[in-house]
């Protein structure tokens, strides 16, 4: 099948552009615009990307598109008239081209559901999931704003992190490459020196030395062995075996495993009251919350979360036999249930919970911060000693 960008008009002569997928020629374009009632203005053909290569959506792409088709929705729009104005507010893109794709499925007649099935990828199982709820209970709207909430929610968390992480990466990446350069440049200048002036070298020094030796002779395969760490390693932590043991380890590290725990459960959580808010079985809203938890060590406790809830048993009594989960939040969820607002309550515990990983971040920055640039200083400084204690042994033999 070919691929058409268009123009048509409808009956009232407004102007309609996209990109029709699935024809073989203008004709066949012209025909399937005929029986939406469009005329083909203009047609030409462009050359298919291909379908190997994944479309890069960012978050706030897809935050932005929810917003928008909820507000459009609720104002009363067509589902494909939301979607025909969405696509023509976007400039050339990988999004544009999933919404035109989207937009000519339902035009073909599949439901929401069916047309953003496709991309789950790039929409998440979630959000697929809950556009199929509000679809079959007639809570679009409410679905679509509590999925951009919970995207939203999760990016400014993910955020969060990485800012924290990125001042200790930068300052590792900043310190290997002082302490490459003064490696490979600095020191054999000063080795040389050393020889001509026949000075006995300190045990530091020639450990030092003996470490630039060793990376210029052997630099190939310590450059092989980067490479093949930067490209190997994510490969290798997607195995089962040592996906389990990295996740123990994510929750037993000092500093950052209770924050690491309590950024699981909030996502757990959310998950589970969101789906069960819009009218998902809570059985299959914890079953799909075990997946967005993504941790190997919590499967455990959500399986047996999930046995218990389908024995009769009530949620907060199940969450209680798990230490993973926080006492406010199993008070929350016994009052909820209690009270017949489980997904409200569950939702209020999240945001003190999210308002506690914040504070936690922050938290861990300050403590981070002062560690790295001393661990830098430390290092630089000991090579920067090791090169001048000869120096400074030469001097006091000439006085």
């Amino acid at each position: 099948m070919a691929v058409y960008e268009y123009i048509a008009k409808d009956c009232d002569g407004n102007k309609l552009s996209g990109v029709y997928t699935d024809v073989n020629s203008k004709e066949m374009l012209k025909r399937g615009l005929d029986k939406m009632g469009y005329a083909l203005v203009k047609a030409k053909r462009k050359n298919e990307v291909s379908s190997k290569r994944k479309p890069k959506v960012t978050s706030s792409q897809i935050i932005s598109f929810a917003y928008e088709f909820s507000g459009m929705y609720s104002a009363g729009l067509p589902v494909l008239r939301c979607l025909q104005t969405i696509e023509s507010q976007l400039t050339p893109s990988d999004f544009k081209d999933v919404m035109v794709d989207i937009r000519v499925a339902v035009e073909s007649g599949s439901t929401l559901k069916e047309a953003f099935e496709k991309y789950t990828y790039i929409f998440s199982e979630f959000f697929v999931s809950m556009v199929e709820s509000g679809e079959a209970g007639g809570r679009l709207v409410q679905t679509l704003q509590m999925a951009a909430q919970y995207l939203e929610q999760q990016a400014e968390v993910k955020a969060k992190v990485k800012n924290a992480f990125a001042y200790p990466v930068i300052v590792s990446v900043m310190c290997f490459i002082i302490v490459t350069a003064l490696i490979v440049f600095v020191i054999p200048v000063f080795q040389k020196l050393y020889g001509q002036l026949h000075v006995q070298l300190p045990l530091p020094t020639k450990c030092i030395i003996a470490l630039s030796e060793a990376v210029k002779s052997y630099w190939p395969f310590l450059v092989t062995l980067i490479v093949g760490s930067v490209f190997g390693l994510p490969k290798l932590l997607k195995r089962p075996d040592v996906k389990s043991r990295m996740d123990r380890l994510k929750l037993k590290l000092p500093l950052v495993g209770n924050l690491n725990r309590m950024i699981i459960v909030s996502r757990y959580v959310q998950t589970f009251a969101m789906m069960t808010s819009a009218g998902i079985p809570i059985v299959d809203a914890l079953a799909f919350a075990r997946k967005v938890a993504n941790n190997s060590v919590f499967d455990d406790a959500s399986n047996g979360i999930e046995q218990q809830v389908q024995a009769g048993n009530p949620l907060a009594d199940s969450m209680s036999k798990y230490s993973i989960f926080p006492s406010s939040i199993i008070n929350l969820a016994d009052a909820g249930e209690k009270a017949g607002i489980l997904s409200q309550m569950l939702l209020k515990g999240t945001e003190v919970l999210d308002k506690k990983i914040g504070r936690a971040i922050d938290s861990l920055l300050t403590k981070i911060e002062p560690v790295m640039s001393v661990l830098l200083g430390l290092i630089v400084g000991s090579i920067m000693l090791g090169v001048y204690l000869p120096m400074f042994d030469y001097m006091g033999q000439i006085k």
